[in-house]
């Protein structure tokens, strides 16, 4: 794998663990800016929104620029926001200084994976912008407890200043070592909205919210459910979401090794495995072992999907992937969004602190009867272009000879 995909690792983990890592510090941060908790949870809301609103715009605005200017400039705006959360005297410049580190989020991810793909052979596309997503899920196994622990000891200030450290890093890497590769020939931005009317980029899109939403939608509330059902202490949540942190990276990687080789069956295996998996957690939560087995489950198989179903939208986009693919990257936290809401919903309801997987379970597996949809279509679309191409000749020829 070239040099440069360690460089746009070290920034997905700089973006990772800023994301990430102000769930473990949200009482610190609300008691020094004397404000609530649920009030400091805007700081989680307003950086998701961002990234889904920024991945769109952030690209549009790169397009009259080279992809390796606009990571770099991207990975400027990541450090702005994070050195703009680390010295806020007040929570309202915090929450813009979220808002701002998370405009660039999604659109480094969709330029990224464009990038990644496009250094590797064409069998090899998968596995590169899995090797790029690592340094997301290595953010969840070493960045967010060790940011959660430096800020808890010495402050969350400090937390966020190593972060935006992370980002410098991050910035000189892109500069170094990714190859200033030219924006291809012809291609506008009407061309990336055009990539819209592609039905297999919206499935795909649609697959990324329903999938990986199952999984935020049991994740969302694993400290209640650990604590309250399975019987584990509060100080044992950390040590369980390292666990998930370390099926994300398995699945990961195996997502972009076996998404190079058949990547529609991938998808199948992964999808119905975790919808699976996400019901059986309804059970399997009430046993400490069971449980901390099925998390790590959990992170392997929501991760599997990633690489695949960002390759997808590459696939389906092609000629103008960059905008479909920064926008499949907002599709992600859209779902995260959407399964935590509705977990939240059914906890209200009174179904209890395990109902939430029964939701993931059903979103994973309305994901797999997309994905099913979606090979069917294309199946049908490939018939109907060999008609039509073994038939145009026939077609020639009797034309030729009515007219001779």
């Amino acid at each position: 794998m070239p040099l440069a995909l360690l460089a746009l690792a070290i920034g997905a983990f700089g973006i990772g663990t800023t994301e990430f890592v102000i769930m473990g510090l949200l009482p610190e941060v609300a008691a020094d800016f004397d404000v609530s908790i649920p009030l400091a949870g805007y700081l989680v809301t307003g950086y998701a929104l961002g990234v889904v609103l920024g991945a769109p715009l952030m690209t549009a605005l790169g397009t009259k620029v080279s992809r390796k200017r606009m990571l770099m400039l991207l990975m400027g705006l990541f450090i702005v926001g994070n050195v703009l959360s680390a010295l806020a005297p007040v929570f309202g410049l915090m929450l813009a200084g979220r808002v701002v580190a998370s405009l660039a989020h999604g659109a480094f991810f969709g330029i990224g994976s464009v990038v990644a793909a496009d250094l590797v052979a064409p069998e090899k596309k998968a596995g590169a912008i899995a090797m790029m997503f690592t340094g997301l899920t290595v953010a969840n196994v070493v960045g967010v407890p060790l940011g959660t622990f430096i800020g808890q000891s010495v402050g969350w200030r400090v937390t966020f200043g190593i972060v935006a450290l992370l980002g410098v890093i991050g910035l000189l890497g892109v500069a170094r070592l990714v190859p200033d590769m030219p924006k291809p020939e012809g291609v506008r931005l009407r061309h990336e909205l055009a990539a819209f009317r592609n039905v297999q980029v919206l499935l795909a899109m649609a697959m990324t919210v329903l999938g990986f939403g199952g999984v935020f939608a049991a994740i969302t509330y694993i400290t209640p459910m650990m604590t309250e059902v399975a019987g584990f202490a509060g100080t044992s949540v950390t040590w369980l979401l390292v666990l998930f942190g370390l099926g994300m990276v398995g699945g990961n990687l195996i997502g972009g090794r076996f998404a190079d080789r058949a990547l529609m069956p991938m998808l199948y295996v992964s999808l119905g495995a975790l919808a699976l998996v996400l019901a059986l957690f309804t059970l399997t939560a009430h046993d400490k072992i069971a449980s901390a087995v099925t998390i790590v489950l959990i992170g392997a198989l929501g991760f599997a999907t990633v690489p695949p179903l960002q390759k997808r939208v590459l696939d389906q986009a092609a000629g103008a992937p960059t905008l479909a693919s920064a926008v499949n990257i907002g599709a992600f936290n859209l779902g995260n969004a959407l399964a935590a809401w509705l977990g939240g919903l059914v906890i209200a309801a009174g179904f209890g602190f395990t109902a939430p997987n029964w939701v993931g379970a059903v979103l994973a597996a309305s994901a797999l009867v997309l994905a099913v949809l979606s090979a069917a279509l294309e199946r049908r679309g490939s018939g109907a272009t060999r008609v039509v191409a073994s038939g145009a000749p026939a077609g020639q020829e009797a034309l030729a000879r009515s007219t001779g």
